[in-house]
């Protein structure tokens, strides 16, 4: 934001129970996808944000594709940074999960979430990066989102929306429809290392969106942190483009 802020308004709301944001009781409000986006477009009404291209990466696919689907007039064009829409990314390890939301097990359990601890916060920043990369990746990177997600039931918060995310997969078809009728200018990078969304996703996005940027990147979940150059040029350019 540093570097494209001389040029461009950029806005980047934390998720209730995320970052710095509150953190309300689980009873008086409701973790899901659905109902995240629904207060994302309240705050971008609350802001007077009429028009805008939005971001999305990993859990914020979710939530912004939603936001998209419920409010297409809002939408200028769209960053997708390794974000699903489509099967082709959500392989492997999300196989394991289905099979774990299907038939739930403490066993099950214990293994799929390792990833809600300490040593699983940290293994999310640098799976999947080169030994060349990884002296890029700063530790008060996982340390910070660690002392966050330790808050008393902030954990058990993640697991439900982690839970929540088979709605978004149900909901693929719907995203691509979006995609296909409004055909919003898009930009699609991926670290092609990725081991939770697989690399093969990034391409289909060309299925409905014909005239999407598509650029495969030598790193991991989280190339901003490890390409950076790289990709705010690409964000540069694309946004250049579009607010000539």
């Amino acid at each position: 934001m540093t570097a494209l802020a001389d040029r461009f308004h950029l806005i980047a709301p934390d998720f209730p129970g995320f970052g710095f944001s509150a953190f309300p009781d689980k009873d008086q409000f409701e973790y899901t996808f659905s109902n995240i986006s629904a207060y994302i477009n309240k705050f971008t009404d609350a802001i007077k944000l009429q028009s805008f291209t939005i971001y999305l990466h990993d859990y914020g696919a979710p939530v912004g594709l939603r936001l998209c689907v419920s409010h297409p007039e809002k939408i200028r064009s769209i960053i997708v940074q390794n974000g699903n829409a489509y099967e082709e990314g959500v392989k492997k390890i999300w196989d394991e999960m289905r099979a774990y939301w299907e038939n739930p097990t403490p066993e099950k359990k214990k293994k799929l979430y390792a990833f809600l601890s300490e040593e699983g916060v940290k293994w999310q920043y640098t799976a999947g990066v080169s030994k060349e990369l990884l002296s890029t990746i700063s530790p008060e990177l996982w340390m910070l989102d660690w002392d966050s997600m330790k808050r008393p039931g902030n954990i058990d918060m993640q697991y439900e929306l982690n839970c929540d995310y088979r709605n978004h997969m149900k909901m693929f078809p719907v995203f691509q429809e979006y995609f296909r009728v409004h055909q919003p200018p898009a930009l699609v990078i991926w670290g092609k290392h990725d081991p939770f969304f697989n690399v093969g996703e990034a391409v289909c996005y060309k299925r409905d969106l014909p005239n999407a940027q598509v650029h495969i990147v030598d790193g991991s979940h989280w190339v901003l942190e490890t390409n950076f150059d790289e990709v705010l040029k690409l964000i540069d350019d694309f946004l250049s483009s579009i607010y000539k």
